[in-house]
């Protein structure tokens, strides 16, 4: 079982319904295991700063975390605004994001940004 399959089950396992966000290079393979979800539905963003504002309003108005995914560097950080307002309003909202290898910081990759 790879990671992404894995941490899709988690998911499942505590009632997520839905994920709103951008798909990037960076998060194919979460994505690829999260099409074989008979339980969880993607909702495609235009940016993800709505999907962060659409995770955080799920959360206050359902039993279940809102969940957002984004790309890394600055699809990460457009998150950061929804994010900032479901802590302030104590919503249950779950940000997850691709992330490249510290390895490759400041040579391969322009948009890495170590987002924890």
């Amino acid at each position: 079982m790879k990671a992404s399959e894995l941490l899709v089950r988690c998911l499942e396992n505590e009632g997520v319904r839905y994920i709103f966000g951008v798909p990037g290079e960076e998060n194919l393979e979460f994505m690829e295991a999260l099409s074989h979800s008979a339980q969880i539905t993607f909702v495609t963003t235009r940016h993800e700063q709505g999907a962060a504002f659409m995770a955080n309003v799920y959360g206050r108005l359902s039993t279940y975390p809102g969940v957002c995914l984004a790309t890394l560097g600055p699809g990460a950080t457009n998150l950061v605004t929804g994010i900032a307002d479901a802590f302030l309003d104590r919503a249950p909202l779950v940000a997850i994001t691709g992330q490249g290898a510290r390895s490759c910081g400041f040579k391969e990759s322009h948009q890495y940004i170590d987002i924890v």
